[in-house]
């Protein structure tokens, strides 16, 4: 799944080192905001702050879990799969690769719908007669 963005935001949200630390930390498993907070080096806050801005940006998700003394919190896992910067024509493009299946889209889908907001762009679900095997 790709998406274009705003350059800008792009570079905004990657120049900040913990965001590119915690997409690192999140890329190898699953990890909840007190592991970032120690492997990041970052206060609980900017943790936070950060997690939240590369959620927005769909680089990152979130999935709720429960504990062994059934405490819930939220763990982390990167989406983020490629970044390309394409400078062509007078013009700068930036186009984010993401690693979401048909079955995630569609949840959050409903999960949104359930809430009564979405915001879908056109090219966010891909054609579902090319993702479906042959029979």
């Amino acid at each position: 799944m790709s998406k274009q963005w705003d350059p800008d935001g792009i570079f905004e949200v990657l120049a900040c080192k913990e965001s590119r630390r915690i997409l690192a930390a999140a890329s190898v498993r699953p990890v909840t905001a007190k592991e970032l907070d120690r492997l990041c080096d970052a206060s609980l806050p900017t943790i936070y702050r950060r997690v939240n801005v590369l959620v927005e940006y769909d680089m990152l998700s979130e999935e709720r879990i429960v504990g062994p003394d059934n405490e819930q919190s939220k763990q982390y896992s990167t989406d983020l799969e490629e970044i390309r910067v394409t400078v062509a024509d007078g013009d700068v493009d930036v186009n984010v690769e993401i690693k979401k299946d048909t079955v995630e889209k569609f949840g959050e889908l409903f999960e949104d719908l359930g809430e009564g907001h979405r915001k879908t762009s056109a090219t966010e679900f891909p054609d579902l007669s090319s993702t479906l095997p042959e029979e």
